[in-house]
């Protein structure tokens, strides 16, 4: 019988090994799988090589993990915020190294990652110092240049529901650039709100399929000072 559902956090990141490559999704903070990175703090991996679109914001989730000097590199698009602190103290220090990468080439390169495409060529960043010493060509007068795929050991993403198969649905914006990760690690942790029957989820509204999927977790709704419950971002 499948059944993909993790018991904690803990059992779920259990056997991350250091150096890893960790696809962490989120938006800015929507969609941050901020229990999970918790736990691979709490999990103790170090160096590792982050991607997320951004680098961490305040000193929760992402940037919590920087500070407790678990990063040796992050690759992303959007490093510098007006709370990304923690980045930046590490970033001009020297310990902390940084692959800026536009965002459509970063989601491109991370799908690509997933559908097995070996290298793909990308209009972005041309004559720029973001397309380093790659390689160049000019297909149809158009100035391109090479992007490899971007592979995981592992990647957290956060959910709204899933079942034991590890089929899972998103809410809104939480979305971003979680169904990519999935397919482009090699292990994919996910947080939902809602373990569904098996069977009752519309297989049409599936985003993605547990086939990608290693391990789930239910995390329970953040209360709120007015005692209701804050929804996922």
């Amino acid at each position: 019988m499948i059944d993909k559902i993790a018991r904690s956090v803990a059992d779920a990141l259990a056997g991350t090994p250091d150096g890893a490559t960790v696809l962490i999704g989120g938006f800015g903070t929507a969609g941050i799988p901020n229990e999970l990175v918790d736990g691979l703090i709490e999990q103790g991996a170090k160096d590792l090589t982050v991607v997320n679109n951004n680098a961490g914001n305040g000193d929760a989730g992402l940037a919590a993990l920087l500070k407790a000097g678990r990063v040796r590199k992050i690759i992303c698009s959007f490093p510098r915020q007006a709370d990304s602190h923690v980045f930046d103290a590490l970033y001009r220090s020297g310990e902390l190294e940084l692959e800026l990468v536009p965002q459509g080439n970063l989601a491109e390169r991370i799908r690509a990652a997933g559908a097995g495409i070996g290298a793909f060529f990308c209009p972005t960043g041309y004559g720029t110092e973001l397309a380093g010493e790659r390689e160049t060509r000019v297909i149809d007068g158009k100035p391109y240049v090479l992007e490899y795929p971007i592979h995981g050991d592992l990647a957290l993403i956060k959910a709204e529901r899933g079942d034991r198969w590890g089929n899972l649905t998103y809410r809104k914006a939480a979305r971003n650039f979680g169904p990519v990760m999935a397919m482009a690690a090699k292990k994919t942790v996910a947080t939902v709100h809602e373990i569904a029957e098996l069977g009752s989820m519309d297989p049409e509204a599936i985003v993605t399929p547990g086939i990608f999927v290693s391990r789930i977790v239910k995390i329970e709704r953040v209360a709120t000072q007015a005692g209701g419950f804050k929804k996922a971002a």
